[in-house]
């Protein structure tokens, strides 16, 4: 039996950034994952799923020391963000440099983010990777979990994090209630050529009862797309013949970066909104989507997931320094309150967002495009929705620029 202070369920980016996060603590980590990511080079070609990775989660994933490695592999910094109404005159243009910042964030393909973290996480001394394996049993002791693997290895931990993705085995097993709301949209991805480049700029278009981003790529003619739509929609796209959906495209994106082209696959997959009723129990903490999963049209899922990991961080860390057991509930508060405020409050602004921009009520579209027209032009307005889209309302003062790591 091998003993631990941390054991995460899941090894991708949320649970190895948590893991990476550990290193130098003084507590022993192990990780515990089914399949290790594939290699990568710069070579391959992009990878359909990306994440908008704000200033916040920059920051975090700096302090683990796999920033440059990501960025030595493949980013895409944009300065900009344009977002409209196709249906009607409303349009928010966000300018980088107007607003002091020299970007308001990068694309990065969620394959580069996991490979870094996978090999920073093997090369920490405090971290053990167990993989290919998985959670059979947890029995939750007093003082410690007893974990059965699935190949009948046994481990010991003061505390068991869950941060094995929205259908957590962890949740679930320890009987956490889940709160669901079916967007009734799925989501197709693919990425695509354009034959205007896209300048470094995110934009995303609402029309009818779909939403299309277009997320900058390293080449200056490459986007990847994220396209939400009803699902019977979503399913006539996935299997329309290249020539037709590359018009389709276009046509829904008023032709803001010319002619489409499709260059990958495409894939799709259903939006659900899922909020756990406990973020913390004794001797367990759920982060990521384990705990909660929202809609993607702010680009803030994994975003949302790292700034779980930065305040657990912190608690862990101060636990750990004064001596305290990291894995009694009353000291896990902290964490669960804090973040289920943040999840709350993300989750509530995605519905009510997402229900101004779906249908085309008269009232409605009047109202949104009015909204969008005052946003772009009152003074003020346009600060305070950056900072909140680079996450830095949501930053803990740990990682602020300027503290020591």
């Amino acid at each position: 039996m091998q003993a631990f202070d941390v054991v995460i369920n899941g090894g991708g980016m949320v649970g190895l950034a948590l893991a990476c996060g550990l290193q130098g603590s003084g507590m022993r980590v192990a990780v515990v994952e089914r399949q290790a990511p594939e290699p990568l080079t710069p070579a391959h070609r992009p990878a359909l799923r990306v994440s908008a990775i704000n200033a916040a989660s920059q920051r975090l994933l700096e302090h683990v020391r796999v920033w440059d490695d990501i960025v030595a592999l493949r980013v895409a910094p944009y300065v900009g963000m344009e977002v409209w109404d196709n249906d009607g005159f409303g349009k928010i243009a966000f300018d980088g440099s107007a607003l002091g910042y020299a970007q308001l964030g990068h694309i990065v393909e969620n394959p580069v983010i996991h490979q870094a973290l996978w090999r920073r996480a093997g090369q920490s001394s405090d971290v053990t990777l167990f993989c290919p394996s998985a959670l059979r049993q947890v029995a939750w002791g007093e003082n410690e979990a007893f974990i059965t693997l699935d190949d009948d290895r046994m481990l010991t931990a003061r505390l068991v994090v869950g941060a094995d993705g929205a259908n957590s085995w962890l949740r679930n097993y320890a009987n956490i209630p889940l709160t669901f709301r079916d967007y009734q949209h799925h989501a197709l991805v693919a990425t695509i050529r354009t034959a205007l480049p896209h300048g470094g700029i995110a934009r995303q278009a609402f029309h009818g009862d779909g939403i299309l981003a277009f997320l900058p790529l390293c080449q200056p003619d490459l986007c990847s797309i994220v396209w939400s739509l009803p699902p019977a929609d979503a399913a006539r796209l996935l299997v329309m013949p290249a020539e037709e959906f590359n018009a389709q495209l276009a046509r829904h994106f008023n032709l803001a970066l010319g002619l489409c082209e499709l260059q990958s696959e495409r894939l799709t997959f259903p939006l659900t909104a899922r909020y756990a009723r406990d973020f913390a129990a004794h001797r367990l903490v759920l982060v990521g989507d384990a705990a909660h999963t929202v809609h993607p049209l702010a680009g803030q899922g994994v975003n949302l997931g790292f700034m779980d990991v930065a305040e657990l961080l912190s608690q862990l860390r101060r636990l750990q320094l004064e001596g305290k057991d990291i894995g009694h509930y009353p000291y896990l508060r902290r964490y669960e309150r804090r973040r289920k405020h943040s999840a709350a409050l993300l989750l509530g602004g995605m519905q009510g967002f997402r229900q101004l921009f779906d249908g085309n009520h008269p009232l409605k579209k009047w109202a949104r495009d009015a909204g969008l027209r005052l946003a772009d032009t009152l003074p003020g307005i346009k600060p305070r929705l950056i900072r909140q889209a680079m996450g830095l309302n949501d930053l803990p003062a740990w990682l602020e620029p300027g503290i020591v790591d």
